[in-house]
């Protein structure tokens, strides 16, 4: 059974940082691009940051890039989130989703690429 396991989400000040993680297991891990995405209340789930097959290649939204940085290591079946200089716009519920893929470049950039999801883990950011 496929599942992923997000942890690592709390309550942090504005300008701090905090680093997520998600657990994979049920799965070739290297055989699946991984992605990061976040849902306020009220609001849709969008897209905040990806990573190939392999973590050559990572993708960012416009709104995290230069202050998130996403990792894997394949050898722990691990995905990272190190979130920096957080705002209170950044809470929400943090997910991370698996893609199959053929290709070692593609990333997942829209949550209906994602084909197994975690439960996902809570940051909030305080003013």
């Amino acid at each position: 059974q496929v599942q992923l396991v997000e942890s690592g989400g709390g309550l942090v000040q504005a300008g701090g940082s905090l680093r997520v993680s998600c657990a994979a297991s049920g799965l070739t891990f290297s055989s699946y691009a991984m992605g990061w995405f976040r849902q306020a209340p009220g609001k849709e789930r969008v897209f905040v940051a990806a990573i190939s097959r392999s973590g050559r290649r990572t993708y960012y939204g416009d709104s995290v890039k230069g202050r998130f940085t996403i990792s894997r290591d394949n050898a722990k079946n691990m995905m990272y989130l190190q979130m920096n200089s957080l705002n209170p716009e950044d809470t929400a519920l943090y997910y991370c989703g698996a893609r199959r893929a053929f290709s070692l470049d593609y990333v997942p950039t829209a949550h209906d690429e994602c084909e197994h999801w975690g439960q996902g883990t809570q940051v909030t950011v305080s003013s």
